[in-house]
């Protein structure tokens, strides 16, 4: 099944992560969303872990990376 409307298919998490990582740093990603994963020894394997088990800090953090492509992807 193709998602040609859907921004985030094809795009794994940990890339997502990685993508947020690089570009606004663990300690504002910390600020945005406040999870331990990114405030606390932040890392992508630990942050991969939390964020599988727990939809909601999922969801923010795909409409973080979502308004990230909306303002830096043409």
């Amino acid at each position: 099944m193709s998602q040609p409307n859907n921004p985030l298919h094809g795009i794994k998490l940990e890339q997502i992560i990685s993508d947020l990582q690089a570009h606004y740093g663990w300690e504002y990603m910390g600020y945005k969303i406040n999870i331990r994963c990114f405030t606390q020894d932040p890392s992508v394997k630990s942050s991969l872990k939390f964020l599988r088990r727990t939809p909601w800090a999922r969801t923010k953090v795909e409409n973080m990376y979502l308004e990230y492509l909306k303002k830096n992807v043409k």
